[in-house]
């Protein structure tokens, strides 16, 4: 059975742009705006996993929401999706962004020069790993155990797997948000169509859908 690396969820404001360049602790984002605003369709679904309350949208962006764990047993992401430290490792007690029980519940493998211990919280075990992309996807495709592989981000992540050739689908939200300066996935979604079919779904939140599938 084919094992697919597959993009989900990814937000992009309405200029392609995804975080900003001054990431902080307090700011994992890096933007001048919650990124809230550009979760917002995610955050108003039935199925968002930090919802407290009954309730939430149906339909096509909950559909979305709901999926993201479908069929997944292993991610991959950047260092920056992790945390905010750059270079050398100099605090291992901290363990990332996502608190005693990560909502990945898989295998992560997160993308760094500087080596670290693997650990675990709850269902999620990172490992800290380098190389080249295609070594790193078929580490994370072993320990997906037939399931697929999701590339988690961030941008320059996205990117590096892009240029490799090795990314089979991508779903990109698009938010009616314009952030003018950051991380940009694109400058426009046509520059995929060379490699990928594209669908373009508008949804009633105000966010489009962009669905990629290789060609």
């Amino acid at each position: 059975m084919t094992q697919l690396l597959r993009v989900q969820n990814f937000v992009v404001s309405s200029d392609g742009i995804a975080c900003g360049e001054d990431q902080t602790l307090e700011n994992p984002f890096g933007l001048d705006v919650s990124p809230m605003e550009l979760f917002a369709w995610a955050g108003a679904t039935a199925s968002w996993p930090n919802r407290t309350e009954p309730g939430g949208s149906r339909g096509l962006d909950d559909y979305f929401t709901r999926d993201f764990t479908h069929n997944i047993g292993a991610e991959i992401m950047g260092r920056n999706k992790f945390g905010p430290q750059r270079g050398p490792w100099t605090d291992h007690e901290w363990q990332g962004w996502w608190g005693a029980e990560p909502p990945f519940h898989t295998p992560v493998f997160v993308l760094t020069h500087h080596p670290r211990p693997s650990f675990t919280l709850g269902e999620t075990t990172f490992h800290f790993v380098g190389g080249d992309p295609a070594v790193v996807l078929e580490q994370a495709r072993e320990a997906a155990q037939g399931k697929d592989v999701r590339l988690g981000g961030g941008v320059t992540t996205i990117r590096q797997f892009l240029d490799a050739d090795l990314v089979d689908t991508l779903h990109v939200a698009v938010s009616p948000l314009k952030l003018e300066s950051g991380l940009r996935l694109w400058q426009t979604p046509d520059e995929l169509l060379d490699r990928f079919h594209l669908d373009v779904v508008p949804s009633p939140s105000g966010v489009t859908h962009h669905l990629f599938w290789r060609k």
